[in-house]
């Protein structure tokens, strides 16, 4: 039986006829060049661009589901650490025994304080830092941070905790805008090697349809979200097989709780000051640590590893060239987009309800009715019904575009409503099927929340030069929201939810009405970018941009730039003449490089 023949000859081989082959061409040395180097006759080109783009297609996906992973095993780490920290903490008795008179409660309030006040000037780091470094390599050094914080729980004293909470602080608005930055990225280059067959017949320079990355961004933020949301569950895992087995029960922890829910006042009031039954050894907190410390460090390699950049090296050289003034300047001049000043009551009511589900919800009417005991299964109903329910942003791709933010905040308005008559007794386990429900629904609305802000912003803005921009200024006020809840964290609990109230009310009157006058057709007024500025010798735009000029007055005064969504205007490629010199030390223009010369030295 004779053998098949190979599919691709070898070339220089000889074959069946000896040196010649079929239409007598010498094969071996002698053969031409065309048939050593040239291409395999089987070759088809069409199918291989086709695996080509499946390829890179399948290496977005996985860059989305390694970035969400890590996100969620950093953010997870980050609240597990600190909710069982600042539980030891919190008993007298551990504290008088392992660190005496060190004055632990201070380190905790000032460790507190770095976290939540340094984020406040954010603004004016966050896009200088991800343009300098690159939105992958920030998403990196901030999970490094965030590592970097648990790393000090080993050594816990006020100069290990203090300035790595405060390194924390300055690392969260960094991580989350890079994140929201690189979701988007990612959709905007699924779509381009979806669809790689028109880009070739429009051009490589023409941008896709506007809004046509769409259904694939409404599907990587849900993603993204269900594996954030699932870090709240993360962190309750230290607290269900470790920190449980030594808490007193809630006859002992509540025994002078007089009221709970929305009669409450602060965090708390009249908890125990000793919640440990016996202490726990000092080896298996190090041995629950180390595992911490590992998942971070696993976050890291994730984020290293698995994801690719966001941007190409062109493309990030582009980006940090149009100046480090304008980079500072340009998420400031964004205030004068009134789709950004619609939504900055939403930024902030984005803030204000998941530190309520985190504080108000779970300690002031859960742990302070049922114990601190079922604290971590208030939270893992929370977190599991948010990440469930990330996938309701899908609706986005049949039902109109306000709808699922719209219907959020509807299940808030109903929950805060309902909270806001309802005090649970103290001790009292009758009623803790209703904690769960309130738990459920509100990670609902939280999913619903986070996956349409997310997605409106990808949508609303999809020109990569202003992207990292518009995802700093949304943290940024979710950051001030934060603080804000920390200042007012002794406020009565109805003080609280009139506040989330009012907010949640503001938010969706200013969002609606930004989709009014969207749909009667005003157009946002937008800073313009200005173009890079290469440093490179003979190669430097001779024209001055006003990078405070808005799209408006350049198509109205008719010197202006291109505005959102609108290409660039590419320089011809023939030779243009050299401007009047302007004295023997310029710089030659290219036209005189391509000639060979010097500039006026030569002449």
């Amino acid at each position: 039986m004779e053998a098949e023949p190979p599919l691709y000859q070898v070339a220089g081989a000889a074959g069946a006829q000896g040196d010649e082959d079929r239409l007598g061409v010498p094969d071996g040395s002698g053969a031409p060049l065309d048939e050593l180097v040239g291409a395999y006759p089987n070759y088809n080109e069409e199918e291989e661009e086709r695996r080509y783009y499946r390829r890179k297609r399948l290496g977005v996906l996985k860059n989305v589901l390694a970035a969400s992973t890590g996100g969620m095993l950093t953010y997870g780490v980050y609240l597990g650490l600190l909710q069982m920290q600042l539980i030891l903490h919190y008993d007298e008795t551990y504290r008088e025994v392992k660190y005496g008179n060190m004055g632990l409660p201070d380190i905790d309030n000032k460790m507190l304080m770095g976290i939540n006040v340094t984020p406040i000037a954010a603004l004016l780091y966050t896009p200088v830092l991800i343009r300098f470094f690159g939105t992958k390599w920030m998403m990196f050094l901030a999970v490094g941070i965030y590592a970097l914080f648990v790393s000090t729980n080993y050594w816990e004293r006020y100069y290990t905790l203090v300035p790595s909470a405060v390194a924390l602080g300055m690392a969260i608005v960094p991580l989350w805008a890079s994140m929201g930055n690189y979701i988007t990225r990612m959709a905007q280059k699924y779509y381009e090697y979806s669809h790689y067959k028109e880009r070739d017949e429009q051009g490589p320079q023409q941008r896709p349809p506007r809004g046509s990355h769409a259904p694939y961004l409404l599907v990587f933020q849900a993603i993204f979200y269900s594996f954030f949301h699932l870090s709240f569950a993360c962190a309750q895992l230290p607290m269900i097989y470790f920190l449980n087995h030594y808490l007193y029960d809630l006859n002992h922890t509540l025994y002078n709780v007089q009221s709970c829910g929305t009669n409450s006042q602060g965090i708390l009031s009249g908890f125990n000051k000793t919640v440990l039954r016996t202490l726990p050894r000092s080896g298996n907190l190090i041995v629950v640590e180390s595992v911490l410390m590992a998942v971070a460090f696993l976050a890291m390699l994730l984020v290293l590893g698995l994801c690719g950049a966001a941007y190409r090296p062109t493309e990030e050289i582009d980006l940090r060239s149009v100046g480090w003034g304008n980079i500072f300047q340009l998420p400031f001049k964004h205030v004068r987009d009134f789709r950004l000043r619609h939504l900055v009551p939403f930024f902030i009511y984005s803030g204000f309800e998941v530190l309520f589900a985190c504080t108000g919800l779970a300690l002031g009417y859960g742990v302070c009715s049922v114990g601190l005991e079922r604290l971590a299964y208030l939270l893992v109903a929370y977190s599991l019904g948010a990440s469930a329910s990330s996938i309701l942003g899908l609706l986005g791709l049949w039902l109109p575009r306000p709808v699922p933010l719209v219907a959020g905040a509807g299940l808030h308005l109903l929950l805060t409503l309902g909270l806001f008559f309802w005090a649970p007794a103290p001790r009292v386990l009758q009623h803790i099927w209703i904690l769960y429900v309130a738990a459920v629904l509100w990670g609902v609305g939280s999913a619903l929340n986070k996956t349409g802000l997310s997605t409106l912003l990808g949508i609303l803005y999809e020109d990569k030069e202003r992207q990292d921009f518009i995802f700093t200024i949304y943290h940024w006020w979710q950051a001030v929201a934060i603080f804000t809840v920390y200042l007012g964290s002794s406020l009565p609990m109805k003080a609280k939810l009139a506040v989330l109230l009012l907010t949640l009310l503001a938010a969706a009157a200013s969002y609606l009405w930004m989709e009014h006058k969207l749909q009667r057709g005003l157009v946002p007024r937008q800073p313009r970018i200005p173009r890079p500025q290469h440093k490179v010798r003979g190669y430097r735009y001779l024209e001055e941009d006003n990078s405070d000029e808005s799209d408006a007055e350049g198509e109205h005064g008719g010197g202006g730039g291109p505005g959102d969504g609108v290409e660039e205007e590419v320089a011809p490629s023939g030779p243009r003449p050299c401007p009047e010199p302007g004295g023997l030390g310029r710089r030659p223009c290219p036209y005189e490089q391509a000639l060979g010369g010097d500039g006026p030295e030569e002449q």
